[in-house]
């Protein structure tokens, strides 16, 4: 029996499909058992691999991992189940070990990571380990060996969607618990048409696993997935899960076509370079389709940090699109990624003033505020900070609260960043949020979004962020949805 650990990583109302699970579980059906814990819908996932372990005997623990939440809450699970049985492989994927691979290897509970892509490496891994095989052969993975030295094999080539079988949602102990009410619809389920991204922004966390590379999944694929999932579950909407979902206008097109007749309401990630090259048709198309939100990564107010992050985008671009889209009623949501390490003070003051000329020409634009948390990358560490950080050695030097809230952008300490710069992003965020909360925050009450928007209006129209007192009082009652730290 092999376990396919989810460990928790958001709050129940925020519960999505394990997609990272259930695509090993697509292709471990009818090959091997196997056993689905997802921590997110499980009150207690360490008594439940007791269970499994005692009434079906286990062959490996395998575990999904990603910065921040969920690797704090898989290193006790872990832990705990080497103490009770150290003789069963423990093996992580996902994107912290993906990204901090070495580190991962440094815990006495992990004996194999997954990088990257894991369906195929996945497969080859359990049939190697229960054939006794060396491991020496297998793309896409690294492991200690038997001097606990570090050993990584080759990356292994990615693979099209098309050519993985589809998920089994049906191994979830109850698929109703991941098809959640959001601003989209009442019952709104995700999905990945695509992995990777051919872009190489110098500050994304995508590009050291993906290396520059997507591949995508028919049109035809998705469509049919998507009508599959409506009419087993009714779901009425969905999330795209794609670091790139417009590849390309004509693909867009197509699937566009295809999304009509389902009637759903959708949000996804686009390039602004890209989107903003689509005819009139075919954002006509998107609008019909039902979609509803376009996350776009706008980052900068400066062309020349823009230059530097390799983003090969313009703010002029961003500016454009901000008027174009509007004209469609798709709602952009632009990320920015404030306090550039070579000057942070000039690009704070830059980007505001960059983000205020957005609102003004689309005030439904949505506004995502980041710090630059910077993850390795091949390429260099964009505001050349390579020699000015030294990351954890380990998962459980991760789970501190110095490094924690470093992956969770939360008081993140940063060098590069004085703390009155950091300061006036906090607070200019406060102002912005609170004078257009974010329409994906369906539980705000009427009576919260209007106080919130009285009491941030003046420091809007002033430009006046400094110490909001009453704005982080108000919202002591009223809670108001982050979507950068909440899933829609």
């Amino acid at each position: 029996m092999i376990v396919l650990l989810h460990p928790r990583s958001t709050k129940p109302k925020n519960r999505r499909f394990p997609l990272a699970v259930l695509s090993l579980a697509a292709v471990l059906e009818g090959k091997e058992e196997f056993r689905i814990v997802d921590g997110n819908a499980d009150s207690d996932p360490g008594k439940t691999l007791d269970r499994i372990v005692t009434e079906s005997g286990c062959t490996m623990l395998a575990v999904s991992v990603m910065p921040g939440p969920q690797m704090k809450a898989a290193i006790p699970l872990c832990r705990a189940f080497r103490d009770k049985y150290p003789r069963i492989p423990i093996v992580w994927g996902g994107y912290f070990p993906s990204l901090y691979t070495d580190a991962a290897l440094n815990a006495s509970y992990v004996d194999v990571v997954v990088r990257g892509q894991g369906e195929r490496t996945f497969i080859e891994l359990v049939q190697a380990i229960r054939d006794r095989r060396k491991l020496a052969g297998i793309q896409g993975i690294s492991f200690k060996d038997e001097f606990g030295l570090h050993v990584h094999n080759a990356d292994r080539p990615l693979e099209s969607p098309n050519d993985l079988p589809r998920l089994p949602y049906h191994h979830l102990p109850n698929v109703e618990d991941y098809i959640r009410p959001t601003f989209l619809g009442r019952r709104t389920a995700v999905h990945q048409a695509s992995i990777g991204c051919p872009y190489r922004c110098t500050f994304c966390g995508v590009v050291p696993i993906y290396k520059g590379r997507q591949r995508t999944e028919t049109p035809e694929r998705t469509a049919s997935v998507l009508k599959s999932l409506q009419d087993r579950f009714g779901i009425d909407a969905v999330q795209f899960y794609d670091n790139n979902f417009f590849l390309n206008e004509s693909h867009t097109a197509e699937l566009a076509e295809r999304l009509v007749p389902l009637h759903l309401n959708w949000w996804s990630e686009g390039r602004i370079d890209a989107v903003l090259k689509y005819s009139a048709p075919t954002f006509r198309l998107l609008q019909r389709a039902g979609s509803k939100m376009i996350f776009f990564g706008a980052e900068s107010g400066s062309n020349k940090v823009l230059k530097q992050m390799n983003k090969r985008i313009s703010t002029e671009q961003t500016l454009e699109l901000a008027g174009k889209i509007r004209e469609y009623g798709i709602v952009p949501e632009f990320s920015f990624v404030i306090g550039n390490p070579e000057n942070p003070e000039e690009d704070t003051v830059e980007t505001i003033r960059f983000i205020r000329r957005i609102k003004k020409i689309n005030p439904d634009a949505e506004i995502i505020v980041q710090h630059y948390i910077p993850t390795p990358h091949p390429d260099g560490m964009y505001g050349n900070i390579d020699a000015k950080i030294q990351f954890p050695n380990t998962p459980d030097e991760w789970a501190t609260d110095r490094w924690f809230n470093f992956s969770v952008r939360h008081d993140p300490h940063l060098a590069w960043l004085p703390r009155r710069i950091k300061n006036r992003i906090d607070n200019f965020e406060l102002v912005i949020g609170s004078r257009w909360p974010t329409i994906q925050d369906v539980q705000l009450p009427t009576w919260g979004r209007s106080v919130l928007k009285a009491l941030s209006s003046w420091r809007y129209a002033l430009g006046f962020y400094d110490w909001p007192y009453e704005l982080q009082l108000a919202h002591k009652f009223v809670a108001l949805r982050k979507p950068k730290l909440e899933s829609v």
